[in-house]
């Protein structure tokens, strides 16, 4: 934990660090997509598309989280962050080639290896922050954190419908847009806070599975941590399906060019990015858990708004942007938990583990989109139904399993607009 006031200096640079990953992650996927629905694929091609291009950016999650977390403890985090950003490099000198030549095969090749990218660089950047910010500055670090990647996802998705649309005959170009932010954000990961390794003598080993089933045992002995990790892994199962599955709510329902389409998912983002740094400030000092269900039952609101029959696109945008809200508001203090509680040695492994399990969730929603989409037949508008009763299935089950701390938050905020009288 780093209580030196000039701790800011490392966060700003990790926080840069991360925004610029995240942005270049969303305009790649978001861009190969955008490219193939210029091209007026039919519907079953499509949907097959969106939910081939998630699963190639989830399946190094699930090969390589535990690698991740490994190298986050046995060096040091930030020498892990700015090998992987040199990694980038060579990654979107690829993706450029790939685009110039519009080999869709190696486009998806390209996501794949962000995806690479973002598995080995995930238990660091998330580990690395209670090392660098104060305790009682977590939950404001994790708001900002948040707020980045939802900002990043926001003009990452905007750029991408721009790029897709100006550059729809010389796509190598976006390719050498992506190849200099990578650059920018290896320089940016040079001021990153300095850390020692946390484990040096952590050894390495081969059978991840088993080191995965080790870390979810060491866990289970933690509730709060163990319950942090599930709803982790609900929160990107929503998130993601939510997220493909409006691609497809814009293009079929609404009819809508790739801009308009980037424009829904900037709707999305931005109430996300409003909603982790809101959590941020009510948590104030603490870990805030009432915040969980609260969120939890803003995205099952919205998202039986979002499948209405025939509703406009002004209340779906604004249902957009509370749904996003109620995500800020959930996933900012399950991050908090999941970074705080873990011992120095084990955070590495601890988040490499949430992450493996995160992107089991990301997968299975990838898969699901599919098969309900394809084989079930459900609309758009069906599908956005089956988040809400998810996202409130998840909410009850924190409402029941820690039933004050709702109470308490709420007590909490009263007291203090009353000057604790």
């Amino acid at each position: 934990m780093n209580n030196s006031p000039s701790w800011r200096r490392g966060f700003w640079c990790l926080m840069g660090t991360q925004f610029q990953g995240a942005f270049s992650d969303n305009v790649l996927k978001q861009l190969v997509i955008f490219l193939v629905m210029a091209q007026h694929w039919p519907k079953e091609q499509l949907d097959k598309l969106v939910s081939d291009a998630g699963m190639m950016f989830a399946v190094p999650f699930l090969v390589f989280s535990m690698f991740g977390g490994w190298m986050a403890d046995k060096f040091s985090k930030r020498s892990v962050m700015i090998g992987v950003k040199v990694m980038e490099l060579g990654i979107m000198a690829f993706a450029t080639y790939a685009l110039a030549t519009r080999n869709l095969n190696f486009q998806l090749a390209s996501i794949c290896l962000m995806g690479v990218h973002s598995a080995f660089f995930a238990a660091s950047k998330y580990g690395s922050l209670p090392e660098i910010v104060p305790y009682e500055k977590l939950s404001w670090g994790n708001g900002i954190l948040e707020m980045l990647t939802f900002l990043a996802a926001i003009f990452g998705t905007l750029a991408a419908g721009v790029l897709a649309v100006k550059f729809a005959h010389a796509p190598q170009w976006p390719g050498f847009i992506l190849l200099g932010l990578a650059l920018l954000g290896w320089t940016c990961s040079l001021g990153i806070t300095k850390l020692k390794a946390a484990s040096p003598n952590k050894p390495f080993r081969l059978n991840f599975l088993g080191e995965l089933w080790r870390e979810f045992r060491w866990m289970k002995t933690d509730r709060d941590l163990w319950r942090a990790n599930l709803g982790n892994t609900a929160f990107f199962f929503i998130a993601v399906l939510v997220q493909m599955n409006l691609l497809l709510y814009a293009d079929q329902v609404l009819r809508v060019d790739p801009l308009a389409n980037s424009g829904l998912q900037v709707a999305l983002a931005l109430g996300m990015a409003t909603g982790s740094v809101l959590a941020g400030k009510l948590s104030r000092d603490r870990v805030e858990y009432g915040l969980i269900p609260l969120g939890a039952a803003l995205l099952a609101a919205m998202g039986l708004v979002l499948g209405l029959p025939g509703v406009s696109q002004t209340v779906f945008t604004g249902a957009l942007v509370l749904l996003g809200i109620g995500g800020g508001l959930f996933i900012v203090p399950v991050a908090a938990v999941l970074q705080h509680r873990p011992p120095a040695e084990r955070k590495g492994s601890v988040q490499g583990a949430a992450s493996w399990l995160s992107w089991v969730g990301i997968s299975l929603a990838a898969v699901l989109q599919g098969q309900l989409s394809l084989s079930f037949g459900w609309s758009p508008g069906q599908i956005f139904w089956f988040c809400a009763a998810a996202s409130a299935v998840v909410g009850v089950y924190v409402f029941v399993t820690r039933p004050r701390a709702f109470q308490e938050m709420v007590g909490r905020w009263l007291g203090a607009s009353t000057g604790g009288r």
